[in-house]
């Protein structure tokens, strides 16, 4: 009876999954610079570092495959005015050549030798940075665009700086991208090395989405593996809807250490990760935690890991995958707060009069704070 239910959740995740391939609603590629532009637009500078390999076409540049070699390009996205768009939404390219009012367009597109790159950093004058990296089932061109977005609605005043490892960009294709994931880890602890070893860089912050979890802990895990611990520049780790088997991730971070400070952001009706649970034949997916169990609730407070509950909140697409991005409340939530580096633990500071959060009571270490309808749970700082 039990494997009977269990078959039924799966062909219902596996339909909207058919739905979501047969109906993306925007074109593969929109990449190309553009020469059109538009008034009241907002502009995004972003270094894009990818293990894809490239494809020769300036559209889009770089496909699922696996590349030879590391590749750095400088991209600057417009963004059409706040008039005609939505926070958490990312208007795609549609036409070529892209006009900028109506989508999200490529202004700029130059590949960067990685000598160059310490110079472009301190071109910015900014100090801090910010790696995103992507997750399973995400185009070179998602990526790039959904990064976009983020930096932009979230006002945060980091470097961004994307990590786009080689995804097939396919429901279908999750052993593919696990591996492509893992393959991928050498190369992003070589990104967050170059950043803490700038002199000009004052802190680094990690943001990971579903499946990019396991290289980004895997590649802090490693760094700590070699140095004894994790550099004191990266300061937060932040996995979005993280793609990972709870006991592999008890392990990794008890391999990490006490820092940096781990948050998650987990939804309990997030098909995406049941799909991923069915597929990997594993246990209980991190991203889809119930933070109130006894035994999630002392892996938080021994290991004071924060966690957003983002189950009761709508949006996310169809798989509820999307949340930390696509809802305007979080987004900013991501930028006023975590991106600021603020625990959920540190009551003085309030989650945004847009949640309307309340606080309302402490228990041992762990602050619990009720908005509506988004669940904080900190186990404060280690």
């Amino acid at each position: 009876m039990a494997r009977d239910r269990a078959r039924a959740r799966l062909g219902t995740v596996v339909a909207v999954g058919l739905g979501l391939t047969g109906c993306a609603g925007h074109a593969e590629g929109g990449l190309a610079p553009t020469a059109l532009r538009a008034d009241a637009t907002s502009r995004v500078e972003m270094l894009a570092v990818t293990t894809r390999a490239p494809t020769g076409q300036v559209d889009a540049p770089f496909d699922g495959d696996r590349g030879a070699s590391v590749r750095i390009d400088r991209l600057v996205v417009s963004i059409p005015p706040e008039a005609k768009r939505v926070v958490g939404a990312v208007q795609w390219p549609s036409g070529r050549p892209t006009d900028p009012a109506l989508g999200f367009a490529v202004l700029r597109s130059d590949a960067v030798e990685p000598q160059a790159v310490r110079s472009w950093f301190h071109r910015s004058g900014k100090h801090r940075v910010l790696v995103f990296v992507h997750g399973f089932d995400t185009r070179h061109d998602e990526a790039v665009f959904r990064f976009a977005q983020l930096v932009h609605d979230s006002g945060t005043a980091f470097l961004p700086v994307l990590f786009s490892w080689a995804s097939r960009g396919s429901v279908w294709a999750y052993d593919y991208d696990k591996d492509s994931a893992t393959v991928s880890r050498d190369a992003l602890e070589r990104v967050l090395r170059a950043a803490v070893a700038d002199p000009g860089v004052t802190d680094v912050t990690v943001l990971a989405h579903s499946m990019g979890s396991w290289p980004a802990v895997e590649a802090l895990r490693q760094m700590a593996i070699r140095d004894g611990g994790v550099s004191a520049k990266i300061g937060n780790v932040i996995l979005a809807s993280p793609d990972l088997d709870v006991d592999v991730f008890r392990a990794q971070i008890d391999r990490i250490g006490g820092h940096p400070r781990f948050t998650l952001f987990v939804s309990r009706d997030d098909h995406a990760l049941e799909l991923a649970k069915f597929v990997a034949g594993s246990g209980a997916r991190l991203g889809a935690i119930d933070p109130f169990t006894p035994a999630n609730r002392a892996l938080l407070e021994k290991r004071g890991v924060d966690v957003i509950d983002l189950t009761a909140l709508d949006g996310g697409g169809a798989l509820n995958h999307g949340k930390f991005a696509k809802s305007p409340g979080v987004v900013r939530l991501l930028g006023e707060r975590f991106l600021a580096g603020q625990p959920v633990s540190d009551a003085r500071v309030g989650l945004g009069d847009r949640l309307g959060a309340v606080l309302v009571g402490t228990v041992g270490s762990v602050t619990t704070l009720v908005t509506a309808p988004v669940v904080a749970v900190g186990a404060g700082r280690r």
